[in-house]
């Protein structure tokens, strides 16, 4: 496989644009993109050719969403990522930090990874691939272009240094329902070493909502504080009337599916399919009907496949 040089250049520039938005050092921006810094010297003069692998392109390009994958759903500014933009510039704007819990495939990550990497200073970590403690701080550290060698305090001390030393940092925390509890009571330490200068902002499902809930009425140490830092609430993007949540997703598979269907003409079509609600096996075993959540995103990205 080989990276168009149009492909590069794209890469490139998404690369450059990103470095303004990074408010470390050259070296540390190097770091952050898995790349050393007498590589990125090379890019950031204009050498494209034989500088990187094939790999490291593609993980570049999806850092700054600079690389479209052809099987993947076309991005929509959709109701859901304009809500998430908002919040996003508020939090870091404020300084508040923020848990959003909501349902499973409406693209919260896919927006929330675009969005990121317009902003600057701005970090997105996914805590799925990081459950224990410390995977999320190494991966916290990567992020932040610190050093992932060496003692794990010592890499521990350098990324509350660094998000010190930044202007005004905002970290991204999907998935934030797959971190084990060691993981949730280090980044508490993280965020009251970093209090007043960074703000966090945690994505979940259901999923999420129910462990935080379940730990602060078992009153394990460390959930009702780190709900606390959270500002003791969960943010929800989908309406909880059944007739405002209908005409939600009606409207979000309409945007999507009109961007990312060839046959126009087909999108009401494809709508329909996606408001048939699912329920689990037990559900329907017990219940004989499907009433459970309706379909999601991805249910969509499949339809739109054998459309087009």
């Amino acid at each position: 496989m080989e990276i168009p040089t149009t492909q590069k250049e794209q890469i490139r520039k998404a690369l450059l644009e990103g470095r303004n938005k990074f408010g470390g050092s050259d070296k540390a921006f190097a770091k952050s993109i898995g790349i050393h810094e007498s590589v990125y010297s090379r890019i950031k003069k204009g050498e494209i050719d034989g500088v990187l692998s094939v790999g490291q392109w593609l993980n570049i390009g999806r850092k700054f969403q600079a690389a479209q994958n052809e099987h993947e759903l076309k991005l929509v500014k959709t109701e859901v990522y304009n809500a998430l933009e908002d919040n996003f510039n508020f939090c870091q704007a404020t300084r508040t930090s923020m848990i959003l819990v909501d349902d499973c495939g409406i693209g919260k990550t896919r927006c929330a990874i675009d969005i990121i990497s317009k902003m600057r200073n701005a970090f997105y970590i996914d805590c799925s691939q990081s459950h224990t403690k410390i995977r999320f701080v190494k991966q916290l550290a990567t992020a932040l272009g610190c050093d992932t060698t060496g003692k794990y305090y010592d890499i521990l001390e350098t990324v509350k240094y660094a998000l010190n030393i930044l202007e005004n940092p905002f970290v991204c925390l999907d998935e934030f329902g797959d971190l084990e509890y060691n993981a949730y009571l280090e980044l508490k330490g993280i965020m009251n070493a970093t209090k007043h200068n960074c703000t966090w902002y945690a994505i979940g499902a259901d999923g999420l909502r129910a462990k935080i809930t379940k730990g602060i009425n078992n009153h394990k140490v460390g959930f009702a504080e780190i709900f606390s830092r959270f500002s003791d609430d969960f943010v929800t993007l989908v309406p909880k009337n059944p007739n405002d949540r209908k005409s939600f997703y009606q409207k979000l598979f309409g945007d999507v599916a009109y961007i990312n269907l060839n046959e126009k003409e087909a999108v009401n079509e494809v709508v329909k399919k996606c408001m048939v609600k699912v329920a689990s096996p037990y559900e329907k075993t017990q219940r004989g009907q499907e009433d459970g959540r309706i379909k999601s995103l991805r249910y969509l990205e499949t339809l739109v496949k054998v459309r087009n």
